[in-house]
């Protein structure tokens, strides 16, 4: 029965999370791009310490893939917020460094 409970929480989070960021304009989604990347960052720290303190080998194959795709996350993450940023600068200043 928990596992019903845990499946409902989790469908409740990601319509809500749509609908949240659904309604950010798009002056905002850069700077909110920059902050998940830092919670991002934290996450990758939570699989390295969980990932650490397991013992069975299960375990600690659920953690390295844990922190493999927190740092995809991250990487790839920056990389958009890099590419964003880069559409707003103007060819004039970059031609006059």
């Amino acid at each position: 029965m928990s596992e019903l409970y845990l499946i409902a929480a989790f469908a409740a989070a990601g319509l809500l999370g749509y609908k949240l960021i659904s309604e950010v304009p798009s002056l905002l989604h850069t700077p909110l791009m920059s902050g998940m990347n830092a919670l991002s960052g934290i996450t990758v720290l939570g699989a390295l310490v969980s990932t650490a303190a397991a013992a069975a080998a299960g375990s600690k194959a659920l953690g390295f893939a844990a922190i493999v795709l927190a740092v995809i996350n991250v990487v790839a993450g920056f990389l958009v917020t890099h590419r964003m940023l880069k559409m707003f600068k103007s060819e004039h200043k970059e031609g006059l460094k």
